[in-house]
């Protein structure tokens, strides 16, 4: 491989490990924004103008801010270590785009599940999806300031987590902040016997 240049193009020369991960959890919940402050090249993103006729179909209760959308998927990368690269897949948040997600998944080693503390509920399906393709992941609370806090036993008990599923806090907006999920996810996978791709 080519050394990274000045724009972050290409990758270390001691990278050997590359690893898909899928960045899911419900509309709005901060997974484009995730990727967009994580990767190190220009990110790849289908976010596209809310229309009338999608207010049909996706649920906006309070989220009357919301203008845009993510319509197939979002990609980034991350070198992590000198020798791990991450390759970030996200997926839509909306059920009428569950077909993506299934097409995301495959191959991929892990994931994250975005969690607003408003909306603890909506992140149900996406941690379900992981479980049902036996994928390992951790659960990310996105700390939006409108939204309850509350502590880290009460959300284990709120998402039904198992004890060995990681769960952090994050603010995706800020680089430091949104790789903790990942740092943390690379870390649950590598304590594990073996890592098998999603098929």
């Amino acid at each position: 491989m080519r050394s990274t240049s000045s724009e972050g193009r290409y990758l270390a020369p001691g990278v050997d490990q590359s690893v898909k991960i899928v960045v899911l959890g419900p509309f709005a919940v901060g997974k484009t924004t995730l990727v967009g402050a994580v990767s190190e090249i220009t990110p790849a993103s289908t976010e596209e103008r809310m229309t009338k006729a999608g207010e049909a179909v996706d649920t906006l209760r309070g989220l009357s801010d919301k203008t845009t959308t993510t319509v197939a998927l979002d990609f980034g990368r991350l070198t992590l270590t000198d020798d791990i690269v991450l390759y970030l897949f996200g997926g839509p948040g909306q059920p009428r785009f569950s077909f993506m997600v299934d097409e995301l998944m495959q191959g991929a080693l892990g994931g994250v599940v975005l969690v607003d503390t408003a909306r603890v509920t909506e992140s149900w399906d996406a941690m379900g999806r992981m479980e049902e393709a036996g994928l390992p992941y951790v659960v990310a609370v996105n700390t939006f300031a409108s939204s309850p806090r509350y502590s880290e036993a009460e959300l284990r008990q709120a998402l039904d987590l198992h004890p060995s599923t990681p769960l952090v806090e994050c603010d995706v907006r800020r680089r430091e902040s949104a790789k903790k999920p990942l740092i943390a996810l690379v870390s649950h996978l590598l304590s594990r016997p073996s890592l098998e791709p999603a098929s």
